[in-house]
Protein backbone atom coordinates (compact mmCIF):
# COMPACT_ATOMS: atom_id res chain seq x y z
CA UNK A 1 0.00 0.00 0.00
CA UNK A 2 2.85 2.42 0.73
CA UNK A 3 4.07 2.21 -2.87
CA UNK A 4 0.59 3.01 -4.14
CA UNK A 5 0.30 6.08 -1.90
CA UNK A 6 3.65 7.33 -3.12
CA UNK A 7 2.75 6.64 -6.75
CA UNK A 8 -0.82 7.95 -6.77
CA UNK A 9 -0.52 10.94 -4.45
CA UNK A 10 3.21 11.63 -4.66
CA UNK A 11 3.42 11.57 -0.86
CA UNK A 12 6.53 9.96 0.69
CA UNK A 13 5.73 7.11 3.08
CA UNK A 14 7.88 5.47 5.76
CA UNK A 15 7.15 2.00 7.11
CA UNK A 16 8.42 1.15 10.60
CA UNK A 17 8.56 -2.62 10.63
CA UNK A 18 10.18 -5.41 12.60
CA UNK A 19 10.38 -7.89 9.72
CA UNK A 20 12.34 -5.98 7.09
CA UNK A 21 12.46 -8.80 4.50
CA UNK A 22 8.65 -8.72 4.24
CA UNK A 23 8.71 -4.97 3.66
CA UNK A 24 11.30 -5.46 0.93
CA UNK A 25 9.14 -8.17 -0.66
CA UNK A 26 5.98 -6.03 -0.70
CA UNK A 27 7.90 -3.09 -2.14
CA UNK A 28 8.02 -0.56 0.67
CA UNK A 29 10.38 2.21 -0.42
CA UNK A 30 11.47 3.73 2.92
CA UNK A 31 11.94 1.24 5.73
CA UNK A 32 12.86 1.95 9.35
CA UNK A 33 13.54 -1.27 11.27
CA UNK A 34 11.47 -1.49 14.45
CA UNK A 35 12.55 -2.84 17.83
CA UNK A 36 10.75 -6.18 18.23
CA UNK A 37 7.58 -7.90 17.09
CA UNK A 38 5.56 -7.38 20.29
CA UNK A 39 6.71 -3.73 20.59
CA UNK A 40 7.85 -2.38 17.20
CA UNK A 41 8.09 1.28 18.25
CA UNK A 42 9.37 1.10 21.81
CA UNK A 43 11.32 -0.85 24.40
CA UNK A 44 9.56 -0.82 27.74
CA UNK A 45 12.18 -3.15 29.25
CA UNK A 46 14.50 -0.13 29.60
CA UNK A 47 12.06 1.73 31.82
CA UNK A 48 10.09 4.86 30.93
CA UNK A 49 13.10 7.01 30.00
CA UNK A 50 14.77 4.28 27.95
CA UNK A 51 11.50 3.60 26.15
CA UNK A 52 11.12 7.30 25.43
CA UNK A 53 14.66 7.47 23.98
CA UNK A 54 13.98 4.51 21.68
CA UNK A 55 10.68 5.96 20.46
CA UNK A 56 12.23 9.37 19.83
CA UNK A 57 15.13 7.86 17.89
CA UNK A 58 12.70 5.87 15.71
CA UNK A 59 10.62 8.97 15.07
CA UNK A 60 13.67 11.06 14.15
CA UNK A 61 14.88 8.33 11.80
CA UNK A 62 11.44 8.13 10.16
CA UNK A 63 11.35 11.92 9.70
CA UNK A 64 14.82 11.83 8.13
CA UNK A 65 13.62 9.05 5.81
CA UNK A 66 10.65 11.18 4.73
CA UNK A 67 13.00 14.02 3.79
CA UNK A 68 15.49 11.84 1.90
CA UNK A 69 15.22 11.54 -1.86
CA UNK A 70 15.60 7.90 -2.87
CA UNK A 71 15.78 6.02 -6.16
CA UNK A 72 15.29 2.51 -4.80
CA UNK A 73 14.11 0.72 -1.68
CA UNK A 74 16.12 2.05 1.25
CA UNK A 75 16.52 0.78 4.80
CA UNK A 76 17.23 3.56 7.30
CA UNK A 77 19.32 1.83 9.94
CA UNK A 78 20.29 3.24 13.30
CA UNK A 79 23.33 5.50 12.96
Amino acid sequence: MTREIEKAADIPVVQIATIVPIMLTVGTNRIVPGVAIPHPVGDYSNGPEGDRRVRRELLERALKALQTKIDEQTIFEKE
